[in-house]
């Protein structure tokens, strides 16, 4: 059993550190403060292949594995999770078109995603659909069968060569800045079977009747552009349906295991982040005539926020191995690393606060920020209590 990352692995956790350090850190507080874009910190990521690099050579990516992806991932969050998601999500959907999509969709898209020219977003939640993927209320169906004037809710509908996109989309990461999304629908209504019927269709940012209103007011990743998406008839060539019609939910699950694991990574970097800022604070705050790291209350909160990072780390490092390496135990794994490192995230940050004391209560230092966005991580790409529902199911077998 190896524990030592490679020459290589090290090398690119060193240049990302160096990158956050010199291009993340300084502007983290104005981007939160703004809840602005960072386009110039993203031009500059693209400089680096720091944008979807999991993408393979081919198509202009790094093709990093799971492990790779994941401490880039640790090295951005530790930095800013807001600017971090910026970065790690340039290639949201990517994923779908890798595995499903056709090579022009892949020769497309994929090349002007990992030169910095193009964002994508994956489009799935719905303001009724969020854990409940199959609550997407998107339908299709041929226009002489039944017009979508005549339905509620989401709708495509299938009509000569193209589709026609129509309802809304929430809660979705790049939604005002991306040029590509990946759309969630429902194609085949008719399906008995609550996990077919649905397919991903690409949907080009700038197509007619794409509304996009952006999202303000967030707890935290305030740097990251969240948006509701709104499709009044919006219409794609038929060549635009992502790998076979009805197949996108169970395509969707293909991925969840890795995606799943990134979001552990994202706690792993935040978690770091508030420890190491605690501990530089701890050093550097005086009471009562010396340094708070001699009380033994402080000593022991740093002592358990650095321990349980790690633990975090290597757990989400096992489901990344796994993710390229061992399909066997991956769901159980993934569910177990995102909802540890997740609570981890949260648990440490909140003690980084209280290390600070009122210093941390306000923006002038960076824990303030980290609490704050430590909690997404409890939420997206499957709650806390969904984790806890997958790793029982797969402990008791009992299937999907």
């Amino acid at each position: 059993m190896e524990f030592q990352l490679t020459d290589e692995q090290r090398q690119l956790r060193e240049e990302v550190r160096k990158f956050a350090d010199e291009e993340i850190r300084p502007v983290a507080t104005e981007y939160d403060v703004d809840e602005a874009y960072p386009h110039e910190v993203m031009d500059k990521a693209a400089e680096m292949g720091l944008l979807a690099p999991h993408v393979p050579v081919e198509y202009g990516g790094i093709g990093y594995s799971s492990l790779e992806n994941a401490i880039l991932t640790e090295e951005l969050f530790a930095a800013d999770p807001g600017i971090g998601l910026c970065i790690s999500s340039a290639g949201f959907g990517a994923e779908a078109l890798m595995e499903f999509g056709t090579e022009e969709q892949k020769e497309r898209v994929l090349p002007e995603v990992t030169a910095g020219d193009a964002v994508m977003g994956s489009a799935i939640s719905e303001p009724q659909a969020g854990s409940d993927v199959t609550s997407v209320a998107t339908r299709a169906e041929k226009r002489e069968a039944q017009g979508a004037s005549e339905r509620s809710g989401s709708a495509a509908e299938k009509d000569g060569d193209e589709w026609v996109i129509n309802g809304s989309k929430m809660w979705i990461t790049n939604g005002t800045v991306a040029d590509y999304f990946v759309v969630v629908c429902e194609t085949d209504a008719e399906v008995d079977d609550r996990y077919s019927g649905y397919s991903q269709i690409l949907v080009e940012g700038d197509r007619d009747g794409l509304t996009r209103d952006k999202i303000t007011g967030k707890l935290g990743i305030r740097a990251s552009d969240t948006a509701e998406l709104r499709f009044d008839d919006v219409r794609v060539p038929e060549e635009n349906l992502i790998g076979q019609r009805g197949m996108g939910f169970l395509q969707l699950m293909q991925f969840f295991d890795e995606t799943r694991t990134a979001v552990a990574a994202q706690g792993v970097g935040i978690a770091r982040g508030a420890a190491e800022r605690a501990l530089e604070y701890a050093e550097e705050r005086e009471q009562f005539g010396r340094s708070i790291s001699d009380f033994q209350a402080i000593k022991h909160k740093l002592a358990e926020m650095h321990t349980n990072t790690e633990a975090a780390r290597w757990l989400t490092y096992r489901s990344a191995w796994a993710v390229d390496n061992e399909a066997g135990d991956l769901t159980a794994l993934a569910s177990m690393a995102k909802e540890f490192a997740s609570r981890t995230a949260v648990e440490v940050a909140d003690e980084a606060v209280q290390v600070h004391g009122g210093a941390g209560f306000v923006n002038d230092h960076d824990v303030e920020r980290l609490y704050r966005d430590a909690k997404i991580t409890q939420i997206y790409e499957g709650t806390t209590e969904i984790q806890k529902n997958i790793v029982a199911r797969e402990l008791l077998d009992e299937g999907m």
